[in-house]
């Protein structure tokens, strides 16, 4: 079970037991598949800082094992309103995305170019196992520049991600 095998249950508990992070059931609810993304992302700054303190290893997921937990926690994209890929383009601005990363060619040289993440932007599960990945690095980077890490509410995950699938070439649906 993935919640076993990537010691998720070191922290969350099954069954509203206490520990250090929510217990997995009470995160089970009806929700889009961005929605729980952008949970995910605000959450990180925060496990991550509890995850170095034990000395544990920031855990890997896989698309598939992401998909995986967005089934358990009912998160699925056809609870997301459709992205809007113009108000993608201002949360983009005001979240200042281009400080560090660059969109064809223009803004920061610190982290990818996220019109080339084109594979990142396939699905909900893909979207958010990659953000898993690549956001304690980031959240540090951050923090190490003085830049705010940015929060994400309402459909603003789905909106980035819409704008950015219509930045690399693909549909924004």
């Amino acid at each position: 079970m993935l919640f076993l095998s990537k010691r998720c249950a070191g922290c969350h508990l099954a069954r509203g037991q206490s520990s250090v992070g929510p217990a997995l059931e009470e995160l089970r609810r009806p929700q889009g598949a961005f929605e729980l993304a952008g949970r995910l992302w605000n959450h990180v700054p925060a496990m991550f800082a509890a995850l170095t303190r034990e000395g544990t290893e920031w855990p890997r997921i896989s698309p598939a094992e992401m998909g995986d937990l967005m089934a358990y926690l009912d998160a699925t994209p056809g609870r997301d309103p459709p992205p809007d890929p113009l108000k993608g383009q201002v949360v983009l601005v005001r979240k200042e995305c281009l400080k560090c990363h660059s969109l064809r060619g223009e803004g920061g040289r610190i982290g990818p170019d996220l019109a080339a993440r084109r594979a990142e932007y396939a699905s909900a599960a893909a979207w958010a196992a990659a953000m898993w990945t690549h956001t304690p690095r980031m959240a540090a980077v951050a923090a190490e520049r003085g830049v705010l890490y940015p929060r994400f509410a309402g459909d603003e995950m789905g909106n980035l991600l819409g704008f950015l699938r219509s930045a690399s070439g693909a549909s924004p649906q």
